[in-house]
């Protein structure tokens, strides 16, 4: 009998994956950075943003620079956590597709 890997379906939705791998390797991004570099609007990535911030995976820092109010996201240690499970579940998901073939 074969396990099925168990994805986080807050991670898993697209949007919401790249902004955890964006997030990987940094302290934190701006959230124009991550406006930008996903292509979507502002008030579609502050639902996803909100998503994982409800799940505890991602924290946002607000400060005042030059004048204008800005955003910045970093996960969490959990976020981190969960990322790379997920990550390791799809990693074991396409290996059983590859030893199928």
């Amino acid at each position: 009998m074969v396990t099925v890997p168990r994805l986080d379906p807050v991670i898993h939705a697209p949007h919401r994956l790249h902004i955890c791998s964006l997030l990987t390797p940094l302290d934190e991004a701006e959230f124009q950075v991550l406006r930008e570099a996903l292509g979507i609007s502002d008030s579609a990535l502050s639902k996803h943003i909100k998503q994982l911030e409800d799940a505890g995976y991602l924290r946002l820092r607000r400060a005042t620079l030059n004048g204008r109010r800005r955003t910045w996201a970093q996960l969490t240690p959990t976020g981190r956590q969960a990322f790379a499970a997920h990550v390791d579940a799809l990693t074991e998901i396409a290996s059983l597709a590859h030893s199928s073939q």
